[in-house]
């Protein structure tokens, strides 16, 4: 069972600071990357989690961001 802790807004900050910069660095490969590889796949699949998990820190920080 995944115990839930409570973090800092500053823990919440920086751990969102850090996704939005590997969003970036994931975009700027996946083009590389041929269409309907494994690794192409998996990369837009953790793009797509990686936004998700900005949207729900952003959530509880009260900061949309993006």
């Amino acid at each position: 069972m995944i115990q839930v802790e409570k973090y800092t807004e500053e823990e919440l900050k920086e751990a969102l600071r850090a996704i939005i910069s590997t969003i970036g660095k994931c975009e700027k490969v996946l083009p590389k990357l041929k269409p309907g590889t494994s690794q192409h796949t998996l990369l837009t699949r953790r793009i797509k989690a990686f936004y998700i998990a900005a949207d729900l820190i952003a959530r509880e920080t009260d900061r949309p961001e993006r």
